[in-house]
């Protein structure tokens, strides 16, 4: 569709010339309608499920996409078991962990806060082998830390697999800031502010399937690559994968969308065509939903690297000022500087070093100040 509107256009303004040059705008990318997305699976083994509801936009839109919030979502076995999630984010959705008959299969029953019913087609339970191992290697080439997957399944039934990764690095802002100030006093800083732990998720879609290899093997497929350009890997960094094994029709769905995000981003990112799973409206056949619903066991392991690759933080050179306000003096008032203070300078300690927070505060890059529970000193 995108190419044919290309097309289509190159051709209108061959005829047309450029003295009647209108902009064009086909329906298709304009519409009006925003369809659900659901996102997550059924995690039958010792872990919490989590199903993500948002809403599709335009492929020209650039907004943060509209969550799902207040539905009632719930999982449903052929054997008459239900499963409750309660929204613990903004379209945000989770279950606890509880034991769960891996022979049964399940369905997803999302009711919308508008009075709209979803139902997915009953799936069975797919188990998950172990990972073997993961391995990072740097690519001088790249300039980047390839991490790398390695798993198997001993009697051949997965050959389906889908990843997922979470992110944690550790970093500094440029300038430590020893002092602030409190109730018009300066203090020293009781919260350190210079070290922070960022983190993400992973929004691209990360398949592999053995179904043409001799064995149910996956060895060192590159997984994702870390650039030395985002400082991500100058003090520490982690990385939590999750592994799912696929049933055939589920790994043909995310192959299809993958193909479709190549070039725009995660799933919930806007959609240059349709690709629908295995849930519908279950009574508006028109109202299309995507994402695909699967129940399986979840296997994880983290890999922590501090590869010492990347730069120290710069910014700007600190300012100076007065420790004293003095309506005469060249130099701000500490008191009154919307800047952070770093510390006392000159010989007698006679003014204060600040830098802006974004020199200063590690938190203005999106990170946090507390200490994953992983993280080793």
């Amino acid at each position: 569709m995108k190419y044919s509107v290309i097309s289509f256009l190159s051709l209108a303004l061959l005829f047309v010339g450029y003295s009647c040059i209108e902009p064009f705008s086909p329906p298709e990318v304009n519409s009006v309608e925003n369809h659900l997305v659901v996102d997550g699976f059924f995690n039958t083994g010792n872990d919490t499920s989590r199903i993500e509801l948002r809403r599709t936009q335009n492929v020209n839109e650039h907004a943060v996409p509209i969550v799902e919030s207040g539905a009632v979502v719930t999982v449903e076995a052929e054997s008459g078991e239900v499963s409750a999630f309660t929204e613990s984010g903004a379209g945000i959705y989770l279950s606890p962990p509880r034991a769960r008959n891996a022979a049964d299969k399940y369905r997803l029953r999302v009711k919308t806060r508008d009075g709209k019913e979803y139902l997915s087609e009953y799936v069975t339970v797919s188990v998950t082998p172990a990972i073997d191992s993961l391995t990072n290697k740097f690519d001088e080439g790249q300039n980047a830390m390839i991490f790398y997957v390695n798993t198997h399944d001993s009697q051949s039934k997965t050959q389906f697999y889908r990843w997922k990764f979470e992110e944690t690095w550790e970093y500094r802002a440029a300038y430590f800031s020893y002092l602030e100030v409190v109730n018009k006093q300066i203090q020293v800083r009781t919260k350190d502010i210079n070290q922070c732990w960022g983190s993400t998720h992973s929004g691209s879609i990360l398949l592999g399937s053995t179904v043409k290899l001799s064995a149910d093997v996956i060895k060192d497929l590159p997984l994702f690559r870390v650039p030395v350009s985002t400082n991500k890997l100058f003090i520490k960094y982690s990385v939590l994968v999750r592994q799912y094994g696929l049933s055939r029709q589920a790994f043909e769905y995310w192959t299809s969308l993958a193909k479709t995000t190549q070039g725009t981003g995660s799933l919930f990112d806007p959609q240059p065509s349709q690709v629908t799973g295995n849930i519908q409206n279950t009574k508006n056949q028109k109202d299309l939903v995507f994402g695909y619903f699967s129940a399986s066991t979840e296997e994880t392991k983290r890999l922590t690297i501090t590869p010492r690759l990347g730069n120290y933080p710069r910014c700007i050179e600190p300012d100076t000022f007065d420790i004293v306000c003095n309506p005469l003096s060249m130099r701000q008032c500490a008191l009154e500087t919307s800047s952070l203070l770093m510390s006392y300078g000159g010989m007698r300690s006679e003014y204060i070093l600040g830098a802006p927070s974004s020199c200063t505060d590690c938190r203005t890059q999106g990170g946090v100040t507390q200490r994953p529970v992983f993280w080793d000193n």
